[in-house]
């Protein structure tokens, strides 16, 4: 992950050339009969709805699999040669940074009225298909809720010294830092970042491992994204008799960050790319993603799992999703201050 984040940095810094708002004359994509998709989101779960998708419209989809970053520079490297027709990214930050490049297609109404303004980009280049919290998840073993912080600031206290998991290395984690650092500045995104590291906050590969470390009582509480518990509770229902999500109420609060997704200006099967999109923000696609992944779906009419408290309760400030394109800034303060 770290080594894909610096290639997207490396080639946000090196700049690539926009292409025009039209298709080109040729590209890799002409006369092609599939539609193809770039996805940073696993085959295990985008898969069941793509083929759902194929089954309704007719259209059949050709889909390259990786990481969000990896792909993203991919996409600036390949500018108007790329293959691709939709671009499916994990978090806002990526979308974002395809779209400075000019590189995406500004999307028709049928797909950006269906999201909240806060869930899609200024311009209508790209969309929110689902929603994602940052939480803590903790251990109730060892940990009464009521001693679980309301702010992820307040875990440099000498009481949370080596009790504390996260993952420098994950693009989740990423985006909470830059967030942080747009909400509150750079000085107070590194003095946070230098306390938990003086207070040994203990890394994990993912958030997956974090989950499972805290419902071992390997730790008492870590830092997350809301649905995994959910997700590993289902395949082992005894996690969560032994860990629990806390949204934070005080400031930065849970950010609520979006896996999204845009049509590249090259695509020759722009009328299909936006089909496919309209498919995912329908009260079919969205209930796929609240059922399977417990994220929150974006659309009103369709509702979240019953374990999860409204979205518009969540404590999360009015940020700009499109703002935390901005991965270049946080990997230098991340190495700066020797978390990575």
């Amino acid at each position: 992950m770290r080594r894909c984040a610096a290639v997207l940095v490396l080639l946000l810094a090196s700049g690539c050339a926009s292409t025009e708002d039209k298709p080109p004359r040729s590209s890799p994509g002409a006369g092609r009969s599939e539609l193809t998709v770039y996805s940073g989101r696993t085959e295990d779960l985008i898969r069941p709805i793509i083929e759902r998708f194929e089954k309704q419209s007719g259209i059949k989809v050709k889909v390259r699999y990786g990481d969000t970053a990896a792909l993203a520079s991919t996409l600036l490297e390949e500018g108007d040669r790329s293959p691709a027709d939709v671009f499916l990214a994990q978090d806002a930050g990526a979308l974002g940074a395809v779209s400075e490049r000019g590189l995406f297609a500004n999307l028709p109404a049928s797909v950006v009225d269906r999201v909240p303004q806060r869930f899609r980009s200024r311009d209508g280049s790209w969309v929110g298909l689902s929603g994602r919290a940052r939480v803590a998840v903790y251990n109730k073993q060892q940990l009464p809720d009521a001693e679980v912080p309301e702010s992820a600031l307040d875990l440099t206290g000498p009481k949370w010294k080596g009790k504390v998991g996260w993952a420098p290395t994950n693009g989740s984690f990423q985006a909470f830092v830059t967030y942080l650092r747009k909400l509150q500045g750079d000085d107070r995104a590194r003095t946070w970042l230098q306390a938990m590291k003086a207070n040994e906050a203990k890394a994990y590969q993912n958030n997956i491992a974090i989950v499972k470390a805290v419902a071992a009582g390997e730790i008492p509480i870590g830092l997350v994204n809301h649905y995994y518990l959910l997700e590993l509770s289902r395949e082992d229902p005894s996690i969560s008799e032994k860990a629990a999500n806390k949204f934070f109420s005080k400031s930065p609060g849970s950010l609520v960050n979006v896996a999204g997704a845009g049509v590249l200006k090259t695509s020759k099967r722009r009328d299909d790319a936006v089909k496919l999109l309209e498919f995912l923000l329908s009260d079919d696609g969205q209930g796929y993603f609240a059922t399977k992944t417990f994220e929150y779906p974006l659309v009103a009419s369709v509702k979240p799992d019953a374990k999860l408290p409204a979205i518009d309760s969540i404590q999360s400030p009015d940020v700009d999703l499109s703002d935390l394109k901005d991965l270049q800034g946080t990997l230098a303060l991340l190495r700066e201050t020797g978390v990575l």
